[in-house]
């Protein structure tokens, strides 16, 4: 006998996005019961929250690995360096393992998380039904994974502090950490402004025709 699904919401429940509390509003504008805050089925605005901080993210990502995110002095001159360029000295001074941790962190992950929460939010703006699962599963592994995006930064952070210590030389973060740094965090905002449960919406709406 197939189980029939029910959701919340056909329920009258709503879960309070600050402490997670699930209770039955009594009017429009209620209040979580809990800590106060204001009660919605869903995030207001979320899917136009969400596409604009992509479009902002996708913007600064070129910068981001285009410009020198470290500048290294010393008495010999002085040397800007990219992400790529910084994976690429790595790789060759056989420091592969760094490099490729290196390149996964500030290249592969924040655009894996650019590209799947754009095809995320595309398949709740098109009303695909198709596996909603498989796609929830796919936003939580985007928020798990998005906390190693500011490894590059903080392999700056600690060069600088080393170098400096040492007095062999100047480190100083250049503009594309700045922009790098703008890119992590646009999209974890965007994964905040997310609302996974639009894309159970569709399936609903599918089910009812």
């Amino acid at each position: 006998m197939p189980v029939r699904e029910v959701s919340a919401a056909s329920l009258g429940l709503c879960g309070c996005h600050a402490c997670g509390l699930v209770s039955r509003p009594q009017a429009e504008g209620a209040r979580c019961p809990r800590c106060g805050t204001a009660l919605h089925a869903r995030k207001s605005g979320s899917l136009g929250r969400t596409w604009a901080l992509l479009i902002a993210a996708f913007i600064l990502f070129i910068p981001a690995n285009l410009l020198p995110v470290m500048e290294t002095g010393s008495l010999f001159g002085t040397q800007q360096d990219t992400i790529l360029s910084g994976v690429v000295y790595l790789w060759t001074s056989g420091s592969w393992p760094l490099a490729v941790v290196v390149f996964v962190a500030s290249i592969v992950v924040p655009l894996f998380k650019l590209l799947f929460l754009s095809l995320l939010a595309l398949s709740v703006q098109w009303h695909w039904d198709w596996r909603p699962r498989a796609r929830t599963r796919l936003y939580r592994m985007i928020e798990f994974i998005g906390r190693w995006s500011m490894l590059d930064i903080y392999v700056v952070t600690l060069l600088s502090a080393l170098v400096r210590l040492q007095s062999l030389a100047t480190i100083h973060a250049g503009p594309g950490a700045m922009a790098f740094g703008t890119v992590v965090v646009l999209t974890m905002l965007a994964s905040m402004a997310f609302d996974p449960r639009l894309i159970w919406d569709a399936v609903k709406k599918e089910n009812h025709v």
